[in-house]
Order: C-alpha cells, then structure tokens, then sequence
C-alpha cells in the first residue's frame, strides 16, 4: 500500500480528513505507461481519464516448418507466451477533497509520459488549474464542457453494450438493462450536476442545449448540508436512503383524506415538499430530510425531462446523474452506468482526436472496473464504503471495429443472453456456486500451462483472489456490471485471467487433443462415405453433437476427461440422447437438406480437438460437396479449449493435406476462415468483427449454424435471423438439463427458417 499522507492545513477550506491511502494496484494502474490525460472537474467530483498502454502476455500460435528434418517433434504447432503491448483507458473518479493528494500521488508516479497538455472540463477547471500545472507540469487547456460531454455519450453508448438501463425501485432487480439501438440519435440528455442541463442530441456533431434548471445536484448538497450538518455528498446519499420522506412530506391523503379522483390523484402523491414541517411541531430526522429534499429535486427534474422530450418529440431521455431514479414521470427515463464519466471521456477524447478512438471498438474490462452499486444502503456496506471514494471504468482498445451481423432480423431488439440471472435468484445462485467450484481448476489449469514460469503460481493465487473478490461482489450487486448472465461470469473470468498474464490456460489440453483428433480424421470420413446418403446425413449431426461433448467448461465433462484418458469419439456418441431429442428440428432439416444446397453457410465452431477436428471439419465436407460455401468464424483469441482463428489455420491446412475435398474448397475459396472478434465461450452477434460481417454481406450467406451450449444455449438460443439457422449442443451441465426438462447430454437441434420464407413448426424448448 503506498501512503500518500495527509493534507497540510490550510490547503482547502474543507473541513474533512484528507488523509487517504491509494492501493497502486488498483488505483491509477499502469500510471508509469500514461500517455495522455484528462480532467473534468465538477462542483464536488473530479474524474480524471488517462490513456496507457499496458504489456501483457498473449498465446502466439506458430506453425512448424514440417518439410525440414529439422523439426523438433511430430508436433503440430506450439503456442508460445510472448509480450504484447495494448491500449487501455483508465477513468477515476473521486471527491474534489482528494485532488491534491492525487495529483501528488501522480506527480510520483509518472515516468515517461509524452504529453505536455491536460485537457480539462467542467465548471471547477478554472479553480483547479494552477494547481493542475503547479503538481502536474502540464498546461491545462480547457475544452467545452457541453461538446464533452455528448462525445463522452456517445462514446459510451456505442463501446458498451449494457450501459443504459432503467431503474425500478420495487422489483427483484433494481436495475433492467436496455439494449442500446444501433443507431442512437436522436436521443435528449438531462445532466444533472450542479444545475441541470438539457441538450437535444442529433448527431455525433449537432447538439443543441434546448433548457435546463438551476436546482440540481448542488442544490441537494447544499440545503442537505443547511438542513442536516452533513457535508459529505456521499453521506447525505446515505441517509436519504434510510429515510421516510412522508414524515417531512405533505401529501394529497393529508390534506382530502384519500386520493383526489377527479383530478387523477392518489393519496401518496406529494401534494407539498416539506409540507408538514410548517405546521408539525416536532424536530425531523436528518434522513427524513434528507429522503424528502431528494424526493423534491427529483420529481422537479423529471417533470422538466417529461415535458421537454414531449416538446421535441424524442421517445430517448438519457439520465446523467442518479436524483431522478425511480421518479421517471410519462417517459421511460434511461441512466447511464458510467453517467460520472461523460465530461472527462469526452475531454480525453478531443485531446486524442489524432490518434482517432473513434475508428476502434473498445471493451469495458471488468477486472479492473468498479461495478454499479445499489443504492440501498444494506447492499454490501463494505463495498460500499471502500467504493465511496473511489469509482474507475477501465477500457481496452480492441483490435477491430465490432458490428452486428448484417443477417440479425432485428438488431434493435436482439438480445445475445437467454437468462438474466439478477432477475432470475435460484439461477444466479446456482451459477455463482458453479463458477466457485471451478475457481480451484482454473488455477491448477493457468499454472500448468506455464511450467517454465515460476512465479506463475503466485499470479494463479492473485487470480484466484481477483476472480472470487468479483464473484462476492456480484452475489451483492448481480448488476454491478449490466445484465448478470453466464455470459458476463466467463468474461469477467477471461479478464482476470488476462489481468494476471494467463492469456490461455488450456493450451496444453487444446495442443495434446488437436494432436490425437487428426490421427482418427481419414478414418472417420472413410466410414462416412461408406454410408447411404440418408445415412451419411444422420451421422455428419451425431458426429458434431459427440463433438461437442468436449468441453472443458462443463464440469461434468472435464471430470471425466481427467479421470479417463480414453474417453473418445464412440464413447461421446454413446453419451448422447437418443432421438426424439429435447429440441428435435432433424426430420425438417433432412428434408431441407433434399433440396437445393446452400449458397454460402456462416459456422460458428467451438471446441478444439476432437470437436472440430472430427465433429465439424466432416459436417463442412459435406456442405462443400453439396456446392455450398462456407465460412468457419473462430474465436480471435481464447477462451477456455475453443479453438482460437490462428489455430484452426493450421488444423485447416494439416486436414487439407489428408483431404482432397476440404483442398479443393481451400483453393477454389469456397472455404473461408474468419476470425469473429469474440475472446469469449458465448456469442454477441452484435459484437462481430467487421471483416466478418463483409464476408457474410459478400457471400451471400442464406445459412447460420451455431454450435455449443455457451454459442447456441447461453446465448443466442431464441436469436431470430434473416436466414436459416441451425443452432446444435448437448446440455453438459445437470442442473440446466433438469431445467430445461432434460438429462445430461440432452441434444438440442434447433432448425429454424424466418417468418418470410414460410417457416416450419420447430420444437420448442421449455423457457429458459
């Protein structure tokens, strides 16, 4: 821990204890590689952004040279751990009462940074700024703290797919996430600061202010403090949330005895902020006060939002600021998770705009970001009081722009999860335990997959620490980072890993599993094409679904992965459901498969070794000599035993030589390989690289066929496509087979044809 140390007097007139010590770990990472700053200072929180770069570990796929004699081993690649440098956004946010002691703790902390500019926003930049260039030597130049603030916005709204959501005080979940329309103008944002703002929104350039008040959030601070001697902003939140407004309110039953019918009135509704102070005479709580002043401002915002998006006619009224929160009025009000940050992303963005962010797609690292928390004060005290004073959004900068694929039915609508466990208790419980109890195999994976590494041990335990510290935190806030969902637990988990330099813990299992797959490939198509055709058609579906078995995420699977070596192909295929399957779609897919092939088929593969190896690779034979292209999307990094793009190039090429059919289709490039964007075991087709999306535009594809549990179930299970669709898994996990009304090794087979193309009655699976 480094101690910053205490504040000498006389450096502010506030009165608190500025004494503050900075975990270096977790606050201001990567400081000795920042490039870039900037700085948007309000009337009481200071959000600082910085842009680093960050050296980290990546898994490198290289091929052997197998024509020299040279070759080390009968090996079919190695993958090697090597340096690799990336771009990250840093944001941190805090009281304007630590300022001093943070750009201190700064000043100690640079090394070699290139800028001699710090962009500033916000109203208290003037005060700040000889400070800024007294601590920092750089020069403030200040930016309009409006054009900031909408580039911040949209900046957001487009790199972070749950960023908006609705809040509902009463439910389950007090927050509902939205999925964010693909195009996201014109939209109206009230900012709520000191004052409020109103500003119309058009473009990424036309913004006009259209209006605004003058009793914000300043105004709650400030008669909070007259009214309650509380001078902490956070305190005063505090105890609004334990408080009784009605105690301090007047309302319409107070005065008529009920509701107000004629008018449309029921009796809760304050009909007089602080109405029953003038006339009660007795002394009111400090939370009660403090309940009814929130309230007041509150409801004054939200009507002034309600009745300017009438005005202008805009259905999209993003909050920034969290006052209005359960008072929305006749509009559907939309906050924004990382509302605190729009000023300073902004700022950092019109201080970058030569190294163009804007071209990049950019991911929320959840490893090294603080989660949303509730605003119920009996929510996790201590990640409460630790997260008071300090708040960060970390963003890496990915290596390709993301866009939805081009055949989604309705992009606006889409929705990559099946389940949202922070509405859903027994499942998020379930999974939350599940993921705990795979904590010691993960570790046990990440150090064996560095064995020249010493030190990897110590890193595996500071993951695991990492890892679980999440988990807790999302038992307490499944919200904290959007929608909690199986999905957002194995990312955070690929982030975690990342975050301690274990690019790819089951390198070793994938390597050994290719190896053994490829010498069983001519074998099995040899006993394909000895079949019917009917026949063939059958066993390409059970040789993909036994392929699919082999996933190291199932804990069912793995189990029995570790304990029998032999565990095969035959013996995947005698796992499986026998027909009729939980989701049965085969006896339409046969008869598709009849008629005319296929234009191009868009496969989303999954696991290494003996699943795509043996699984797929002889199911794209097949579509290739139909006369039907195909194109293979892989993940482009890795993410438990899937097969990562820069693997299946070489598996592609070993197969080839054994294979004149997959040769050909290499050739004639009818065989494509692509890379998907995607580090993940599920899928976001809204996230796709844009490389893909211009191959599936190009090729004309009319086929989508997703395979496994996380791609197919998890995600995209009720996924509705312009095209056909073949979605393929077996249920690996025995509590979500008894779920959904299966076994273990239940098979899903899901054929799907849209609406327009006068689709079949297919199988439906009982409600995730």
């Amino acid at each position: 821990m480094a101690e910053c140390g205490r504040l000498g007097r006389g450096t502010s007139s506030h009165t608190m204890d500025k004494s503050i010590t900075l975990p270096p770990d977790e606050i201001f990472r990567n400081l000795e590689n920042a490039k870039r700053f900037a700085i948007d200072i309000g009337g009481s929180l200071t959000k600082l952004a910085y842009y680093s770069t960050v050296q980290h570990k990546v898994a490198k796929v290289r091929s052997f040279d197998h024509s020299t004699k040279e070759a080390p081993s009968d090996k079919l690649y190695e993958i090697s751990v090597q340096e690799e440098v990336t771009a990250r956004l840093h944001f941190i946010k805090f009281e304007n009462a630590y300022i001093e002691t943070c750009l201190d703790f700064i000043k100690d902390h640079l090394v070699n940074t290139e800028t001699k500019v710090i962009k500033a926003t916000g109203g208290g930049a003037h005060k700040f700024k000889e400070l800024i260039e007294k601590k920092l030597g750089l020069k403030v130049d200040k930016e309009d703290e409006m054009t900031c603030l909408i580039k911040g916005c949209n900046f957001v709204l487009k790199n972070i797919p749950h960023e908006a959501f609705v809040y509902a005080k009463h439910a389950d979940s007090e927050f509902r996430f939205q999925t964010t329309h693909p195009d996201i103008f014109p939209y109206l944002l009230v900012n709520i600061g000191s004052g409020v703002s109103i500003v119309k929104v058009e473009s990424e350039d036309k913004f006009e202010r259209i209006g605004g008040s003058s009793i914000g959030g300043g105004t709650f601070w400030g008669l909070g403090a007259l009214l309650t001697k509380t001078k902490r902003f956070d305190e005063l939140l505090q105890l609004a949330s334990k408080g009784q407004h009605t105690s301090v309110d007047m309302l319409v039953k107070d005065i008529y005895g009920g509701s107000y019918g004629s008018l449309g009135l029921t009796g809760d509704l304050i009909a007089s902020s602080f109405g029953k102070s003038a006339t009660a005479d007795k002394e009111f709580s400090k939370e009660d006060m403090a309940k009814s002043l929130l309230h007041m401002i509150s409801n004054d915002i939200g009507q002034l939002a309600c009745l300017y998006a009438k005005l202008h006619n805009l259905s999209r009224v993003y909050f920034g600021g969290f006052f209005i929160r359960g008072h929305p009025g006749e509009v559907q009000a939309l906050f924004l998770r990382h509302e605190g940050y729009l000023g300073a992303i902004g700022a950092f963005l019109k201080g970058a705009e030569e190294d163009n962010p804007n071209q990049y797609s950019w991911g929320e690292n959840y490893a090294g970001s603080s989660g949303l928390m509730s605003i119920s004060p009996d929510m996790n005290p201590m990640q409460r009081a630790r997260s008071g004073t300090f708040d960060m959004l970390e963003m890496d900068r990915l290596e390709r722009q993301l866009v939805n694929l081009p055949l989604l039915q309705d992009p606006s609508s889409y929705i990559p999860d099946s389940v949202d466990l922070s509405e859903d208790a027994p499942a998020r419980e379930y999974w939350l335990y599940c993921f705990e109890e795979a904590l010691d195999g993960v570790v046990k994976r990440a150090v064996a997959s560095q064995p020249d590494m010493p030190e990897a041990a110590e890193r595996a335990e500071k993951f695991r620490q990492k890892y679980r510290h999440k988990l807790q935190t999302l038992r307490y806030q499944p919200f904290a980072y959007g929608s909690l969902t199986v999905r957002s637990l194995l990312d955070t988990r690929e982030h975690c890993l990342n975050e301690f330099n274990f690019p790819d813990p089951y390198s070793k299992i994938k390597q050994m599993e290719n190896d053994i797959a490829l010498k069983y490939y001519e074998k099995v198509v040899s006993s394909l094409e000895q079949l019917s055709w009917e026949e063939r058609q059958f066993a390409l579906v059970r040789g993909v679904l036994a392929g699919n078995v082999f996933d190291w995420g199932a804990k069912a699977v793995s189990d029995v992965l570790e304990s029998d070596p032999e565990f095969g192909f035959e013996e995947a295929k005698r796992q499986l459901e026998e027909r009729p399957w939980l989701v049965d779609s085969y006896d339409q897919w046969l008869k598709r498969v009849k008629g005319p092939p296929h234009k191009c088929a868009l496969f989303f593969v999954d696991n290494s070794g003996v699943d795509i190896i043996l699984g797929v690779m002889p199911f794209v034979r097949e579509l290739l000599s139909r006369g039907t292209e195909v194109v293979l999307a892989s993940n482009s990094g890795p993410a438990l035993n899937d097969v990562t793009n820069g693997e299946l190039q070489i598996l592609t090429e070993r197969i080839a030589a054994m294979d004149p059919v997959i040769q050909a289709g290499l050739n004639e490039d009818r065989l494509t390989l692509v890379q998907s964007g995607s580090s993940s075991p599920c899928l976001d087709l809204s996230r796709l690289d844009k490389v893909l999306a211009m191959v599936v535009r190009e090729r004309q594809t009319d086929l989508v066929i997703i395979e496994g549990m996380g791609r197919a179930i998890h995600t995209n299970y009720y996924a509705m496509l312009s095209c056909e669709s073949l979605k393929m898994a077996v249920i690996k996990n025995s509590w979500l087979a008894d779920r959904l009304g299966g076994k273990l090794f239940s098979v899903v087979f899901k054929y799907e044809v849209p609406a327009e193309k006068n689709m079949c009655d297919s199988a439906a699976l009982t409600p995730l």
